[in-house]
């Protein structure tokens, strides 16, 4: 279904990001990695090609929109056009409000927040000129519904993703441009096998999430098929958010 398409991924070069990358890549798509760690990076690209995928990696800072717009500029130069846009790239950066410093604020903002309306508005602005229009992605996080402390500045991006991307799906609704966002639970990167049972029993799925499982949702959320789906948050959790859990 994603045969030839050309799709941006931001914080690709690990994590969620790298496995979103991957599966597009061997669904036939284009792909562009994004991100600010160009040795990682190259070395995902590398291994990409080297399997016969059609990738290339940009390096990219999102905070700043001098680089936003040279990625979509080159990816069009590379491929023509931009079809899906996965804004993947966030920083956790826990600290306590009192001692939160604004220039940590600023760059949790940039990063998190400002960057995902950077992306989609420079992707739109080519998507839009597809006959299809295009899809857009952007992860959110279930802590815009529920928190730890010292997590001010994730929370507040992540909560400002949901409330842009039902923003951004009614403003590039006429270009049919579906924008969508995941709130994604407990999705393991490291060592799935150092988990405990008590983590896994604390999801109605009965185990932690892993990668693949938000790249099967953005799948869903950018198939041409699904075009009755736009402006929505999926959350992505196991069933953890929705589980009550009492002290004994």
């Amino acid at each position: 279904m994603f045969q030839n398409k050309v799709v941006i991924v931001t914080g690709a070069a690990q994590g969620i990001g790298k496995e979103v990358a991957t599966q597009y890549a061997k669904a036939g798509a284009k792909v562009v990695l994004a991100d600010l760690n160009e040795q990682l990076g190259e070395v995902v690209n590398a291994n990409l090609v080297e399997q016969g995928f059609t990738t290339t990696f940009i390096k990219t800072d999102v905070r700043k929109e001098a680089d936003i717009n040279n990625l979509m500029k080159t990816t069009v130069e590379h491929y023509n056009t931009i079809d899906i846009l996965i804004n993947n790239a966030g920083v956790f950066t826990p600290i306590s409000p009192y001692d939160l410093d604004i220039t940590i604020w600023d760059d949790v903002i940039n990063t998190n927040l400002r960057s995902v309306f950077l992306c989609s508005r420079e992707a739109a602005k080519f998507m839009r000129l597809n006959e299809n229009g295009g899809a857009i992605v952007s992860m959110a996080s279930t802590r815009a519904f529920m928190s730890e402390p010292n997590t001010e500045t994730y929370a507040a991006t992540k909560g400002g993703i949901i409330s842009l991307t039902h923003a951004l799906a009614s403003s590039f609704s006429q270009d049919h441009i579906r924008v969508n966002c995941i709130s994604p639970g407990w999705i393991e990167t490291g060592n799935y096998e150092d988990l405990r049972p008590i983590d896994h029993e604390q999801h109605f799925s009965n185990r932690v999430g892993k990668p693949i499982d938000i790249a099967k949702a953005c799948f869903y959320l950018t198939d041409e098929r699904n075009d009755f789906v736009t402006g929505i948050n999926l959350t992505i959790d196991g069933g953890m958010t929705k589980k009550m859990i009492y002290e004994e």
